[in-house]
């Protein structure tokens, strides 16, 4: 037997053990209801298996293979995978602070407009290298920045924004990318919860979010709209992020050699960088201050198996959410719904609600609790008032604060969400209705 009949061999063994033992079981009256979940088949442990018969541990050929055509499926020039979203993060942000830029490069002291109704990654990057993040409210039901307060949070060391779109629903990118335009900002998209949303930017046409932007950031843990286990991409239409993104990424190293690869631009040997000696070994030549954030292939092959089932899951979360707010449109009264934006069409992460009368989610998301429906906040509510800002709140030089986030606030106290993963189907949509329904009459 050749190795490649051994190979086709094991994966026939493994698409058949994913079919007897990995299929997902129906849904019965009285099972837990998670707000998210893997949704997968014997495409992806099959590649999974074949990735791992090469023994190639790092980035390899699925590495490539996914970079492609995600950035085909988003309609840029440039994408490279990394670790996880807040890997992602931290790249896009850091990006911004290369030399490279020139004027426009982010330096330490300088201002990052942002929202403290979201998830802490986000923002981390900008604390950890000393920036000044700039904390503006957001609106309700839409949850995401509220543009009314973009002038005033603007100020002569703003160099970016950096946003998501919340659980999927796309902030306002008409306005905020006029914004970012005319006062020649970086634009950040942290598209993490939002993978497969679409923006009507006045053309006509809808783009996918994450785009639109100077930098989209995704993540594919494994509630999010598809998953490699832990993992996450970066991505941009901007040749010089893209080559700064890279660098950062493998090392900071100013090589483009993919990892086993020696010699690509055939001068290895014969540059001269800094003050280096002439000649000095290009692949230990370092133009930043880097990192190791790559994925390995391992993870990058499951990543190719869930990219071709991306449009359909998509599709599925559209229809479930669809579905949701008609089953819940006559609790209208005492739950804020979820609205999308303007011009948008998402692809939804989850289902928010926030309760009108305060201190009614204290009972209410308990209820759903106890009753097998799995719930979560509005991740941090209001990021100031958690343990890691401690440090900050006796000098805020480290950050700014536009108005009294009163927007926040009540998401941080009054607002959860439920899932809407593909993986869900009308029964078990049906049931979180019924338990909300219940839960709202305690």
């Amino acid at each position: 037997m050749s190795e490649q009949e051994a190979r086709q061999q094991i994966l026939s063994e493994v698409r058949a053990y994913c079919d007897r033992f990995h299929t997902q079981k129906e849904y019965e009256h009285g099972d837990r209801i998670p707000y998210a979940s893997r949704v997968y088949d014997h495409d992806e442990m099959v590649n999974l298996i074949d990735s791992s018969l090469d023994f190639w541990l790092t980035s390899g050929r699925y590495t490539d293979e996914f970079e492609r055509k995600l950035s085909e499926y988003l309609g840029v020039r440039f994408c490279s995978l990394v670790g996880s979203g807040s890997s992602a993060n931290l790249l896009a942000f850091m990006a911004l602070t290369s030399p490279l830029l020139g004027e426009r490069r982010i330096n330490r002291g300088d201002q990052v407009i942002t929202v403290a109704a979201g998830f802490p990654t986000t923002v981390t990057p900008m604390i950890q290298y000393g920036a000044v993040p700039v904390f503006v409210d957001v609106t309700i039901p839409q949850y995401n920045i509220d543009i009314t307060s973009l002038e005033e949070a603007m100020s002569g060391r703003t160099k970016a924004v950096m946003i998501a779109h919340t659980l999927g629903n796309p902030f306002d990118l008409r306005a905020v990318k006029a914004f970012c335009d005319k006062n020649n900002l970086w634009l950040i998209e942290d598209n993490c919860d939002a993978l497969g949303s679409e923006y009507d930017m006045g053309d006509g046409s809808y783009r996918k979010t994450g785009t639109i932007g100077d930098i989209g950031t995704s993540s594919f843990y494994p509630p999010h709209h598809m998953t490699m286990g832990e993992g996450g991409a970066v991505y941009t239409d901007n040749p010089l992020l893209n080559k700064i993104v890279r660098s950062m990424r493998d090392w900071g190293r100013d090589c483009v050699c993919s990892p086993g690869h020696d010699n690509m631009c055939g001068h290895r040997f014969d540059g001269t960088f800094g003050e280096l000696p002439k000649g000095y070994d290009h692949k230990y030549v370092y133009s930043h201050f880097g990192y190791n954030l790559k994925a390995t292939d391992m993870q990058a092959a499951v990543g190719c198996a869930q990219l071709e089932k991306l449009p359909s899951f998509v599709d599925k979360r559209r229809h479930n959410f669809k579905y949701l707010l008609m089953l819940l449109n006559d609790t209208a009264d005492q739950l804020i719904l979820p609205q999308a934006a303007e011009y948008s069409n998402p692809s939804w992460f989850g289902f928010a609600m926030t309760c009108r009368e305060n201190g009614r989610r204290s009972k209410l998301v308990p209820y759903l609790e106890q009753h097998g429906i799995q719930t979560r906040m509005l991740f941090a509510g209001n990021l100031l008032r958690h343990p890691c800002f401690g440090e900050f709140r006796d000098d805020k030089s480290g950050y700014r604060v536009v108005g009294s986030l009163v927007n926040t606030d009540k998401i941080m106290q009054d607002t959860f969400w439920i899932g809407v993963y593909p993986g869900m189907t009308d029964a078990m949509l049906r049931e979180m209705s019924r338990r909300i329904h219940e839960g709202l009459k305690l």
